[in-house]
């Protein structure tokens, strides 16, 4: 198994290795998997672990394990693959408070940024650098997604009225 250098130095999973670990982190592991897509325990472990590298998970299979599991494995690999981050808004309301909480989360992440663009100011990103951008970066955007995620939810609670 590779480690990869670009995130917290863990383990580079195949997709195959991500949807067993996600399947083994579900409350009631496999067996629970298995009854839920009514599938029979033993031909599907197969399928589904890495153990037996000559059985695979068709590509239904694949969509019907991740859409039940939905686990944070599966989720890395796709991030890592495409390059890409993934976010699950929580819908919080979007209240006047929440808007102007955000106001002074920007205010302060503003701060951060001025702070962080004169450490880079020699034209080199260093990782601890880049790593906390991305910490502050991906709060910021949850939150902000967060109370959009609500915004809709009572826009659209307000339209089935």
């Amino acid at each position: 198994m590779r480690i990869d250098p670009n995130r917290d130095g863990g383990p580079v999973r195949t997709l195959e290795q991500a949807v067993d670990r996600d399947c083994r982190d579900m409350r009631g592991s496999l067996t629970a998997v298995c009854a839920i897509l009514n599938e029979p325990y033993d031909a599907f472990q197969k399928r589904l672990s890495v153990s037996y590298p000559s059985h695979h998970l068709h590509a239904p299979d694949v969509e019907r394990v991740i859409e039940l599991v939905r686990g944070d494995a599966v989720r890395q690999w796709f991030e890592r693959v495409y390059g890409v981050v993934c976010y699950q808004p929580t819908a919080v309301p979007a209240t006047q408070d929440a808007l102007l909480a955000l106001g002074k989360v920007m205010e302060t992440e503003s701060g951060f940024v001025s702070e962080l663009a004169v450490g880079v100011s020699d034209g080199r990103w260093e990782l601890h650098e880049v790593e906390r951008l991305e910490k502050h970066g991906m709060a910021l955007v949850s939150q902000l997604l967060g109370i959009m995620a609500g915004a809709r939810q009572a826009a659209e609670d307000t339209a089935d009225e």
